[in-house]
């Protein structure tokens, strides 16, 4: 007998391999991720476009067309790369509708002997896909998300012990471990430039003529053959998603993403900084990246993104306020909001520290309102599915704030209106920095917020001094009472009011409150009188 008979012979007949099924959801689209890296020859990638989740809050039009075409041009990048791929299209007349129903009909379909997937941005959907392995008796391998510098394991380590979790010290830490703009090495390196942070320079108004020069508006991409059919399966299948369709021009493809960060460092990074808080009318992007929806899907990577702006700093193209300001935003913020997202658990979302019971008011779907910087802001949204974050911090998010719309109202609203929007980041964003809903008791510090120190609320004095909104509206931002008075700044006024106990032990609005002190009794009752009745004509009371 031949030798290889005869050693064959002695050894178990070989197994059939099971498949292992690989889930890749709409935010996941990064063709470098470590879960693509392990894929074998006899796996297959899931992939689903599911009516639920345009559903689960409303969605805008733009960010629902915006999230299926990229995974319609990231599966085929995958299948050109002969990786299988089992696509499940939002027409497909078998398709069910959810995330569960479709993985376990691929579980029937393929018999995989395990499900693999990259941590998913949403405690919701990983709760999902552990109950799906526990119902087929699967093995769930759940990988980490290499797209991000941090940990959730490496940020709860760096916040336990900390009486106060504080974006600066945590953006310090990684400003070393990634060795960007220091200089020096560890815990030794000092800030280039001699500042950790350049924001006190980054708050300028325009002045009366508005931006100077005026900024080149960003990239746009012309909807091909895959987002225009994305848009038709849309209209059979979801037909009344808010927002308009007509103007999308998002990058949908790892090769747009990057031209439209080049866009971004070419023509407004090296404005970004001083005016990163000014608004203008008519001027939605000014100099912001709106590179936000392409890292937040995985055609963009961070670290690319601060690599490229400090080269721009280093080839004298860009100042380092402008550059500082941008590295802040991605490996500062955006890393410090997700840890905060996993650190506090799913029943973060619920939180309402001070307890704000409002509905949202209608306007907020329509921009039907004669507050000129509402009607803009809210305007372009529906328009674009964008607003810069000063926008949405003190113009949208300040007014709900102010007029005590409950926070979960508010978190949903910026989720699903916004094309960058996705649970771990807007979460922490809208319910702890914009509503102050995430307030805790901090050691020798009083209450204060778990994301922000303070609530973040203004008067129509302060978006009269960083816009033109103010203009031609029909109120005056420093009128507090009679006809012309600002909505903004009763509410503004009537916040203090009613948050008097529950912000006193809060150092940082020490000064603040003792405005409110001053004021008579029959002011306070006036602005309360005020402000309830502007809460009932805005349907705002019917919380």
């Amino acid at each position: 007998m031949p030798r290889t008979s005869a050693v064959s012979s002695k050894r178990p007949p070989p197994q059939p391999t099971r498949a292992r099924l690989f889930i890749i959801f709409g935010d996941q689209l990064d063709l470098d991720a470590a879960l693509l890296r392990s894929l074998g020859p006899d796996d297959t990638v899931l992939m689903m476009e599911v009516v639920a989740e345009s559903r689960h809050v409303p969605s805008h039009t733009q960010r629902t067309a915006l999230f299926l075409s990229a995974m319609r041009h990231f599966a085929a990048e995958l299948t050109q790369r002969k990786i299988r791929v089992r696509y499940i299209t939002l027409d497909d007349p078998e398709n069910t509708g959810s995330f569960a129903t479709e993985i376990a009909r691929a579980i029937a379909a393929i018999k995989p002997s395990e499900i693999v997937c990259t941590h998913p941005g949403e405690w919701r959907v990983l709760a999902m896909l552990k109950r799906a392995g526990d119902s087929s008796g699967l093995p769930l391998t759940v990988l980490q998300d290499g797209h991000f510098l941090t940990t959730s394991e490496e940020f709860a380590a760096w916040a336990k012990d900390r009486t106060s979790l504080t974006m600066e010290f945590f953006y310090r830490e990684q400003r070393r471990k990634t060795g960007y703009l220091v200089e020096g090495e560890d815990k030794h390196a000092k800030p280039v430039g001699g500042e950790w942070n350049f924001d006190k320079e980054n708050r300028l108004p325009f002045g009366k003529m508005g931006p100077e020069p005026r900024p080149r508006p960003p990239l746009s991409f012309k909807p091909d053959a895959t987002t225009r059919a994305v848009f038709s399966a849309m209209q059979r299948v979801l037909p009344d998603l808010p927002g308009q369709a007509e103007s999308f021009a998002w990058p949908v493809t790892r090769d747009q993403a990057l031209a439209a960060l080049d866009d971004f460092l070419t023509h407004r990074l090296a404005r970004f900084g001083p005016f990163e808080d000014a608004m203008w009318t008519g001027e939605p992007t000014l100099y912001h990246s709106t590179l936000s929806a392409s890292l937040n899907l995985k055609l963009l990577n961070p670290r690319e993104c601060c690599e490229r702006a400090i080269a721009a700093y280093h080839a004298g193209k860009a100042p380092l306020q402008s550059v500082e300001a941008f590295v802040r935003q991605i490996i500062g913020w955006r890393e410090f909001i997700r840890g905060i997202y996993w650190l506090e658990g799913p029943t973060y979302a619920d939180r309402n520290g001070l307890d704000q019971h409002g509905t949202l008011p209608h306007f907020y779907w329509t921009a039907d309102t004669d507050m000129a910087c509402m009607k803009a802001c809210i305007g372009q949204v529906l328009e674009t599915g964008f607003g810069h974050h000063i926008q949405r911090l003190m113009v949208t998010g300040n007014f709900a704030l102010i007029s005590g719309v409950r926070p979960r109202a508010v978190s949903d609203w910026y989720l699903g209106m916004f094309v960058d929007g996705i649970d771990w980041v807007t979460l922490p964003n809208a319910l702890g920095m914009v509503m102050h809903a995430d307030r805790r008791e901090r050691a020798n510090k009083g209450i204060t917020g778990l994301v922000g120190t303070k609530p973040y609320a203004a008067s129509g004095k302060y978006i009269q001094r960083m816009s033109n909104y103010c203009t031609d509206c029909r109120y005056d931002p420093a009128e507090r009472a009679g006809p012309k008075a600002c909505p903004v700044t009763v509410f503004y006024w009537d916040f203090l009011i009613r948050s008097r106990d529950a912000l006193a032990q809060n150092q940082r609005m020490a000064m603040i409150l003792n405005n409110v002190d001053r004021l008579t009794p029959q002011t306070r009752t006036q602005i309360t009188v005020d402000a309830n009745l502007l809460r009932r004509k805005l349907g705002i009371d019917r919380g």
